[in-house]
């Protein structure tokens, strides 16, 4: 079979930011440490004032550019399949989508997925997962 590439070459992905936005807080209180952004909504708030040397709230301006947006580094744009029907939905796309076996499909049904994408020519990001060599076994 031949190596499946993008259809176009990516340009450079730029990230403004990698960085998860902290909750207003969450060094503050152990019940919110690890939790999500929320917008403050206090009257008297600093970050939604946006105070000088606040934490830095999340908006618009950080988003990514549209073109390399949900973008993997290969080039390929991810796309979740759980058995091997929905194999069968890239096969016309094989050269802009590459499969990504879901966490909760099993070995045996992963071997019949890998197989079946090498067939159609698609291109499956994590392959190898779960996949324990013959001597382990």
């Amino acid at each position: 079979m031949v190596k499946v590439t993008p259809l176009v070459k990516p340009k450079k992905i730029v990230k403004k930011r990698t960085k998860k936005f902290a909750r207003h807080f969450s060094n503050r209180f152990m019940r919110i440490e690890n939790s999500s952004w929320r917008k403050p909504k206090g009257i008297d708030s600093s970050v939604r004032r946006r105070f000088k040397g606040t934490i830095p709230m999340a908006k618009i301006g950080y988003g990514s550019d549209k073109k390399t947006r949900n973008l993997m580094p290969n080039g390929f744009y991810k796309f979740a399949v759980s058995n091997v029907d929905q194999l069968e939905m890239l096969m016309m796309h094989n050269r802009k989508y590459c499969a990504e076996i879901a966490h909760n499909v099993s070995t045996k049904k992963r071997k019949e997925i890998v197989e079946r994408a090498a067939q159609l020519n698609i291109k499956v990001s994590n392959a190898n997962a779960k996949l324990r060599s013959d001597e382990d076994a």
